[in-house]
């Protein structure tokens, strides 16, 4: 009651409230939107320059193809997923968006390898050897092996859409699959000892992104060596700050349990890294002096 009476002899204070909730509330919709833009968008955003050297250099060689049938599997089964549970749509978007990207880098990788390589033997996915799986000669092969791969998903999914389980394990292996990009990565260093030139030897993850560069360390001179060790914490940070995001979006946005699950684990493997490339690079600064 009294607080009634307050507010009605005090009108200009009660307005000023009200406007700082909306202001209040207007930077909250602010950063959410520009949040659900950076998860839409982020993980495309690293292949942007390497689709521009690929381009400019015309070499493709650099560049894993099954990077993209990883990614293209996690984000078909993720769309899958979304009929069965319901989360965000900016997760949704995201998966379109990577689709899209896959399919833009597997049509100039496969352009410009035909080109390089004219005398190479054609292999078609209609060959069906399981030996030249996804290392195809023509852009159409690796259309027609994601159109049959959604036909088939669909279908099945469509048939066991109603079954709970069917549709947990569904999430579980888009993001799973998703999660496990970093994995090769961590067990490269493991072989070879070291993380120096994991700039050059590397996988470039944002958000959901990744590429592989094949270029061996080992011909780095001492001082591209040193810096590279330093290149390598930043890079390995960029990462963990970009799943940590990632994490804490899912989080927030109340998102199925399996996305915040995978992104702990990626969370998880990125420390494992930078722990890689402290050590290693401990030894290697040892070693240069």
């Amino acid at each position: 009651m009294d607080s009634d009476v307050d507010a009605f002899r005090n009108p200009v204070d009660t307005s000023a409230q009200l406007e700082n909730m909306g202001i209040i509330a207007m930077i909250v919709q602010i950063i959410s939107w520009i949040s659900s833009v950076t998860m839409v968008f982020g993980g495309v955003v690293p292949y942007v320059p390497q689709y521009w050297d690929i381009l400019q250099s015309r070499d493709a060689e650099g560049f894993s193809m099954h990077v993209c049938l990883a990614l293209l599997v996690a984000n078909v089964l993720r769309i899958f997923f979304w009929f069965g549970r319901r989360f965000e749509l900016p997760l949704l978007a995201q998966s379109f968006v990577m689709i899209v990207a896959m399919m833009m880098m597997l049509h100039l990788c496969t352009k410009i390898r035909r080109e390089s390589d004219m005398s190479a033997r054609k292999r078609s996915f209609l060959d069906f050897h399981r030996r030249h799986f996804w290392d195809w000669t023509h852009f159409s092969d690796y259309v027609l092996c994601v159109l049959i791969f959604v036909a088939v998903g669909g279908y099945v999914t469509y048939l066991f859409l109603t079954f709970p389980t069917f549709v947990e394990l569904i999430g579980f292996l888009a993001v799973f699959t998703e999660a496990m990009l970093g994995v090769p990565q961590f067990y490269r260093n493991h072989v070879n000892q070291s993380t120096v030139g994991m700039r050059y030897v590397h996988l470039d993850v944002s958000i959901s992104g990744i590429c592989m560069h094949d270029i061996s360390a080992y011909r780095l001179s001492g001082r591209v060596r040193k810096e590279s060790i330093w290149v390598n914490v930043k890079m390995v940070v960029m990462w963990l700050s970009g799943d940590i995001f990632k994490t804490c979006y899912f989080l927030v946005k109340v998102a199925p349990v399996q996305f915040w699950i995978c992104g702990l684990l990626q969370i998880c493997i990125d420390i494992a890294i930078l722990v890689q490339v402290y050590k290693f690079g401990k030894q290697e600064r040892t070693h240069l002096r």
